[in-house]
């Protein structure tokens, strides 16, 4: 039988495109592998022939020779993939769309491809090819949720491991079994969480290199499942990053196994310091939790702390960003993810703001975190896009990364801290300033006596 020719696209932003020259544009330190695509190439028939691309590592051919094209995208580089897989379907090459943003919207996907994956596609990846094979792709495939047992162990081999962030990346669960509306996560997996067999996991990771990072949407969502999976790595001698509910913080049992599994940092989704938002957004597990608390006690346990923070709730006036800012800076968390708040389509949020007429902008590119495309209740959205380039400026100064540094070297060790914290900070550095957010907090500057108070003034003076 001939071999099938596959191609998997991972499409990204104009800024992130890779040359023609094929220079990466962004810093190594945001490029993890493709797991997703990896995972859906280790479920093909053998006799499908897989390439992999990446647009951050390398530009598109679109005379390449395939059979079939599968781009997987999220709301944000939605038109891209959308652009693509036009230019793949006029010269006669099969599309098929897949990834959040197809799964949430999967009729204005298909206006796009031949095809729609919605949800996971390891269940449907052969008969998707049997059907090419027989010149009848279905406009729709989408499998019950099925269970993560038995799944192929990913095609590391696809990909150049010197490209991406120096990580072995795997996954031992997807989704949440929470239902936070500004999440996309919680949409796409319909609020339920799947782990894989634990001893499945521990045999995939031992054959991986000592650092790993477990791309997991809420590792610790299943309390028991997290520990016996930790209880199992102890003996790997691993050391592991991931991302975990802040509740972790307040499980002495399970920090202590996370630690000795060899945890070295996680990221938490603090969100807001507005309970507020936090209730109307269905945070609960982050209600009436003590931040500075959680910080130290993972701190104390030899765990870096990646902090995530979403600005532009309901309840939310420009005094949020320094009362944030400092946070953080007191907390000495070693890294930040300060986003603006998106309302992604198929989500609770989009709908309520939708209902109100306060969706402002439907250019799918703008839904990347980094534009407001609401009308906030309590700010204007300047204030709102400026604000939070103003608490990244002041987190990212020169000042406040050599102080975090510097106390990390004593925490977390000499290696932990030069070789993930500092990276980390510099690359966002240079991304703030490359995306202009830098530039944005300066024409902030010149309103901060009207909007925030006087230890707002204070806190500006750290950059």
């Amino acid at each position: 039988m001939n071999s099938t020719r596959l191609v998997l696209i991972s499409p990204t932003s104009p800024s992130r495109r890779a040359a023609a020259e094929h220079r990466p544009r962004a810093p190594r330190v945001f490029r993890f592998s493709m797991l997703s695509s990896l995972s859906v190439a280790a479920a093909m028939p053998p006799e499908v022939d897989v390439r992999v691309l990446d647009e951050d590592i390398e530009p598109i051919d679109f005379e390449m020779p395939a059979d079939l094209v599968g781009i997987s995208c999220m709301t944000y580089n939605a038109p891209r993939a959308y652009e693509i897989a036009e230019a793949f379907r006029a010269r006669r090459t099969p599309v098929i769309l897949g990834g959040y943003h197809p799964t949430l919207l999967p009729q204005e996907a298909i206006e796009h491809a031949d095809s729609v994956c919605i949800g996971d596609a390891e269940p449907v990846a052969g008969q998707m090819i049997e059907d090419l094979r027989r010149g009848a792709l279905q406009p729709f495939y989408s499998a019950a949720q099925a269970s993560l047992a038995g799944l192929s162990p990913p095609r590391r081999d696809l990909v150049r491991r010197r490209d991406y962030i120096g990580l072995d990346a795997v996954q031992a669960t997807r989704g949440c079994d929470r239902s936070c509306a500004f999440c996309s996560v919680a949409a796409f997996h319909r609020s339920r969480f799947r782990a894989r067999p634990v001893d499945e996991v521990i045999d995939e990771m031992a054959g991986l290199g000592r650092n790993l990072l477990l791309l997991d949407d809420s590792l610790t969502c299943c309390r028991e499942y997290a520990a016996d999976l930790f209880a199992a790595m102890i003996p790997l001698k691993k050391r592991w990053f991931s991302q975990s509910s802040v509740s972790l913080a307040f499980d002495p049992e399970l920090l202590s196994l996370a630690a000795r599994s060899g945890c070295k940092g996680v990221f938490v989704g603090f969100e807001s310091l507005s309970e507020r938002s936090l209730r109307s957004w269905k945070k609960m597990a982050n209600l009436q939790r003590d931040y500075l608390q959680a910080v130290h006690n993972l701190h104390d346990q030899g765990i870096a702390v990646y902090a995530g923070f979403v600005f532009g709730g309901d309840d939310e006036r420009p005094d949020i960003f320094p009362r944030t800012l400092a946070f953080l800076l007191e907390a000495n968390v070693e890294s930040l993810q300060a986003t603006r708040l998106t309302p992604f389509p198929g989500t609770p949020l989009f709908r309520d703001f939708e209902s109100h007429g306060r969706i402002l902008d439907h250019d799918w590119a703008h839904y990347d975190f980094g534009s407001v495309v609401y009308e906030p209740k309590h700010m204007s959205q300047r204030t709102l896009t400026e604000g939070v380039a103003w608490v990244q400026r002041g987190f990212f100064s020169r000042r406040a990364i050599l102080h975090r540094v510097w106390q990390d070297l004593w925490m977390l060790g000499a290696e932990a801290t030069l070789k993930a914290v500092l990276p980390l900070n510099v690359g966002y550095r240079a991304k703030m300033q490359e995306e202009g957010n830098f530039a944005r907090a300066a024409l902030h500057d010149a309103h901060l006596a009207e909007e925030f108070s006087r230890s707002a003034a204070e806190i500006c003076g750290l950059h």
